[in-house]
């Protein structure tokens, strides 16, 4: 059994904490409707309305091709990590005479950077599994999509059952994808104990304000929260000049 001391233990907690803490706020908490993840499973259901209204359906094809796409790169690149994570438990002896030209306050023992390591390694399968099933249940949603009937024939009860659990399954999919995200993230700061418990502390207590600083008071949270009056008072880049007609005889004529 490694010799942990007493501020590992504790940083430990505090990092497990933070992520069950935080994935229940956001997930399950009463303020989960105030965060961006919400408000982007609201936009997901009505781009399945939207879509269902159109008869040509190759834009909202192209979406769900570029979410398949981003979700597959994740999970090719979480595969990588792993890789990395168990290139990290065979190299644990140079890894140790690194730090120890550091000036860190670091263990040397062989057996504490072996569990740390595995403990990247574990957060990185996780993440991996979370993207690999994401990725199904996007192409799920896909299919789901197809079966959508046409915009003159989709006004039915059931046409928007079909919208609806093409809806749900994109919305699945989103939710792995978070989680894989999640798990990447808070990687970051389990990479803090290498350094120390110190460190494992202070970049678990600085991923956990970031993510939540995004979901709740980020510039994109704002963005996908504007209201149809915010958007009247805003400036149109576009607008045509004034004095332009409507029509081509009343436009001023070109020099």
């Amino acid at each position: 059994m490694p010799n942990f001391s007493l501020l590992d233990y504790l940083a430990l907690f505090w990092f497990l904490g933070s992520w069950a803490v935080y994935g229940y706020v956001i997930d399950h908490s009463r303020w989960q409707h105030r965060t961006l993840s919400a408000a982007m499973r609201g936009q997901r259901r009505r781009w399945m309305h939207a879509m269902a209204r159109r008869e040509n359906r190759i834009v909202d094809a192209s979406i769900m091709s570029g979410l398949q796409n981003g979700t597959a790169f994740f999970a090719s690149t979480a595969v990588l990590a792993i890789g990395a994570a168990f290139a990290l438990l065979n190299s644990t002896d140079r890894m140790i005479e690194v730090f120890s030209d550091l000036e860190m306050p670091t263990t040397a023992a062989r057996q504490i950077w072996e569990v740390k390591g595995m403990g990247l390694l574990l957060i990185y399968a996780y993440a991996f599994f979370k993207f690999g099933w994401s990725y199904r249940l996007f192409n799920y949603a896909s299919i789901l999509m197809g079966a959508v009937p046409t915009a003159r024939d989709v006004d039915t009860p059931e046409g928007w059952a079909a919208v609806e659990r093409a809806a749900a399954m994109a919305n699945d999919a989103g939710r792995h994808f978070k989680l894989g995200l999640r798990a990447f993230f808070f990687s970051i700061g389990f990479l803090g104990w290498f350094a120390g418990p110190v460190a494992f502390f202070c970049a678990a207590t600085l991923i956990l304000a970031v993510q939540a600083l995004r979901q709740f008071a980020s510039a994109p949270h704002d963005a996908v929260l504007i209201t149809a009056d915010q958007a009247a008072a805003m400036p149109r880049p576009f607008a045509p000049p004034q004095g332009a007609g409507k029509k081509a005889d009343d436009r001023p004529a070109s020099r």
